[in-house]
């Protein structure tokens, strides 16, 4: 399918099923136009409702003694499959990102998660480390997917002003932010809700 269907068919995604199948579809086209090293025979694929966050994620059997950059003989470890592969990884989509991005960034957001499919296929493992970073630049893909949720606070620097921490609920650096001190500058911090309302501490 071209990247002009797969944009029609993403307009018209409207259930979990559906999102699967687009993300599957988009995911193929990539795999050929990115050349990516993929099994999809050994990915299995789900929607999350609970997700309030992460855009997507990949889940894996973990693998003792491995590392990104170190090629895996699945057929010597005990969690290879029946058939001397790679076991099966499971891509979970959130449907409250879905919902949120548009086709660009879901497909992005793709993209950084096949990078994850295809170091843990390679290697046994995945990270965000150097070579990952290196290949979602080549996928124009993000090493970061961006949070979808608006946090319930933000903690910045008195002294340079940046965000330094976004915390989705209460909690104890929210309840007592003022013992801590920022990492960028060692000064105090500031907690805030998003719409201004500073919190009572």
């Amino acid at each position: 399918m071209f990247a002009g269907g797969l944009r029609r068919e993403f307009e018209t995604v409207g259930s979990h099923e559906e999102l699967i199948a687009f993300s599957r579809d988009y995911c193929e086209y990539a795999v050929s136009e990115f050349e990516l090293s993929v099994a999809f025979s050994r990915v299995s694929w789900e929607v999350s409702t609970r997700a309030k966050r992460r855009a997507a994620a990949v889940k894996r059997p973990k693998v003792s003694e491995t590392a990104v950059g170190d090629p895996i003989d699945w057929s010597e470890r005990p969690t290879v499959a029946e058939d001397g592969g790679a076991p099966t990884c499971t891509v979970s989509l959130s449907w409250r990102a879905f919902e949120s991005f548009d086709y660009e960034e879901w497909t992005a957001t793709l993209r950084h998660e096949l990078v994850h499919v295809e170091q843990f296929q390679r290697f046994g493992t995945t990270d965000h480390g150097p070579a990952f970073r290196r290949r979602a630049a080549a996928l124009d893909a993000p090493v970061r997917v961006r949070h979808f949720a608006t946090p319930a606070y933000l903690l910045t620097c008195t002294d340079c002003e940046n965000v330094v921490a976004r915390r989705y609920r209460d909690c104890k650096l929210v309840r007592e932010y003022e013992s801590y001190v920022s990492s960028c500058c060692g000064a105090s911090l500031e907690c805030e809700s998003p719409d201004g309302a500073a919190s009572d501490g």
